[in-house]
């Protein structure tokens, strides 16, 4: 019985008509492509922005002058500048008074205070790449599983037996460990280096430079202390047991930029047993009027600083600029041989782009020299 109404059942089900199908995939039906930024071949940009009932719409590139965008009938912004010289920039634009990002590109600037601008890649000759590891570590130094990004280069993969040295590389103030390696481009700057034969292939290393995600946690002495704490002891030592990582201080470098600038220089001359080379960039703590090199680095000045390069760096229309100049001035008072460099721009990302390309070489020089 029960069969015969199964039986009955799929056969009333297949006397019913079946649906039409009357679905039609719109395809590009709909808006043409929008793209912006549109990187030609000769290096020109047209930005495009869709605001139909806007009056005025600005392009703010960099820290340049604002340029006004022209609307068609569609009601859609264009302007088209350039050739711009390979490089990343970040813009934003102005639609009637009211800033925003583009929302037709996916590439963002971001920090801990979230979206900042969009990202314009402006490539260069092409290189040899190499590749980026976002690894989890636990540090005890502050008691929480951390976040780290490690640059390979190509040669990590193809020259399975050799080892390289390493640069552990210091973000600022607003910053996470994403962004010395998506806004600083700093595994590009070291590709074309080598491609030039100007430095030596390396490991790079980018660490979050707060200790609770404030301005104390990575600017105070005792936020400093505690990520220097934490460098020492937890991410060497696991960097170290994860990569093939050259011996020797000569093969271990600091670095960084404003807060992190700040960050390198005291724990790098603290522990010169430890970094061969230590550079700042643009460091805020350092040019202060109020800034005590005794008194934040006691001893140093007693035992003096050996090193193969000590690097201090700064835009020449950052605000910084005339207390990077007091330090240079004080280093080489007391007879502490340094670089001091600066390079066209203010306290922004192609300063310290220019300033990591010229500081790398001489780390971690072409032939190990």
């Amino acid at each position: 019985m029960r069969l015969l109404l199964c039986v009955l059942l799929v056969s009333t089900l297949c006397a019913q008509e079946r649906r039409p199908n009357t679905y039609r995939s719109p395809g590009n039906a709909g808006r043409e492509r929008f793209v912006s930024p549109e990187v030609h071949g000769d290096r020109r940009v047209t930005f495009r922005v869709r605001a139909p009932k806007a009056s005025e719409v600005l392009l703010h590139l960099g820290g340049g002058k604002a340029q006004a965008l022209a609307k068609d009938a569609a009601g859609v912004w264009t302007l088209t500048i350039g050739p711009l010289e390979p490089e990343l920039y970040s813009y934003t634009f102005t639609v009637d008074g009211m800033r925003i990002l583009d929302q037709a590109n996916a590439a963002l600037k971001t920090g801990i205070n979230g979206l900042d601008a969009s990202l314009l890649d402006v490539p260069g000759p092409a290189v040899r790449r190499g590749a980026l590891h976002v690894r989890t570590y636990f540090s005890k130094a502050v008691n929480r599983e951390r976040g780290l990004y490690v640059y390979v280069p190509p040669q990590y993969d193809s020259e399975p037996k050799r080892r390289f040295p390493v640069l552990y590389l210091r973000h600022g103030f607003g910053d996470t460990e994403a962004n010395w390696s998506n806004d600083g481009r700093a595994g590009e700057i070291l590709e074309k280096l080598v491609a030039e034969k100007k430095a030596a292939p390396a490991i790079i290393v980018m660490t979050y430079g707060y200790t609770d995600g404030t301005w104390a946690g990575g600017s105070s002495p005792e936020g400093i202390d505690t990520l220097g704490r934490e460098l020492l002891t937890d991410v060497i030592p696991f960097v170290e047991s994860h990569y093939r990582v050259a011996a020797g201080r000569e093969n271990r470098a600091i670095a960084g930029l404003s807060m992190g600038g700040g960050q390198a220089f005291t724990i790098g001359l603290k522990n010169q047993d430890k970094f061969g080379s230590v550079g700042e960039f643009s460091s805020g703590l350092l040019s202060g009027v109020d800034f005590d090199f005794e008194k934040t680095l006691p001893g140093v000045l007693a035992k003096g600083v050996k090193l193969r390069v000590l690097y201090v760096g700064c835009g020449d229309e950052d605000p910084r600029i005339p207390g990077h100049e007091d330090l240079s001035a004080f280093l080489k008072k007391h007879g502490i041989e340094h670089v001091y460099q600066t390079a066209k721009g203010a306290h922004e990302w192609k300063v310290w782009r220019t300033l990591l390309a010229d500081f790398l070489p001489r780390a971690f020089p072409a032939g190990g020299r």
